[in-house]
């Protein structure tokens, strides 16, 4: 069984950003999301959270690589953050520009995680799947967020087992600072676009969400040993 989890960081970045991903979760593939913790709509997005029960919703830290001695304690700070906004555990950890996969991040917020028994991107049974993006090289590159890209992008890399792509949906407003912008409205709408969901249901690929992940364990295991 192909099962996928469709993930939208930067949830809290901006109103604009809380727009798209609820919008991609309502009316597109978007299952889970990534909050932003001590972002300008991080408030909001929680209480978007709060009435979107079937997102699921995880932590997006934001840390700083230079700085690893403050890591571990702003791993504490960002989770209690996120307990505070949404009333409970994040279902799922990753990070801003995946900056936890430093070697000097990593062991901090593996730890972290694992006290807590939460995935963290890049090292759960969810494989992180993170080429539908849209600029590289200084330019935009539609065509790679287009449907006909992400179509591709499932064949090519959605195996058996759970596979989580991430996303950056999103309206963007005046005085959004990103280098990643015009992107984000493609992206939006690509994972809206109907031929997206249908494309999916007829390569017989299951959505799924970060929630989802430990009922989906049992099943990953007896993959991993018929192979």
């Amino acid at each position: 069984m192909r099962c996928l989890i469709v993930n939208g960081d930067d949830f809290g970045a901006s109103g604009g950003i809380n727009r798209g991903i609820v919008e991609a979760h309502r009316d597109g593939i978007l299952t889970s999301a990534s909050l932003l913790v001590d972002g300008p709509a991080s408030a909001e997005a929680a209480a978007l959270g709060r009435q979107h029960a079937g997102l699921s919703l995880g932590l997006h830290l934001e840390l700083d690589p230079d700085d690893p001695e403050r890591v571990a304690a702003e791993c504490d700070r960002q989770l209690a953050r996120f307990f505070e906004l949404a009333g409970e555990p994040p279902t799922h950890v990753d990070s801003h520009h995946d900056v936890h996969h430093d070697p000097r991040l990593l062991p901090h917020v593996l730890a972290q995680a694992e006290r807590a028994g939460i995935p963290v991107r890049g090292h759960s049974l969810a494989r992180h799947l993170g080429k539908f993006y849209g600029q590289w090289g200084g330019r935009t590159h539609p065509e790679q967020i287009g449907v006909d890209g992400l179509l591709r992008l499932l064949d090519a890399e959605v195996r058996e087992g759970v596979t989580e792509l991430s996303c950056h949906p999103g309206y963007v407003e005046p005085g959004f600072r990103s280098g990643y912008v015009a992107e984000r409205e493609m992206e939006l709408r690509t994972l809206c676009d109907a031929r997206v969901r249908q494309g999916i249901r007829a390569r017989e690929i299951r959505l799924v969400s970060f929630r989802d992940l430990p009922a989906l364990a049992p099943s990953a295991a007896a993959l991993g040993e018929a192979t």
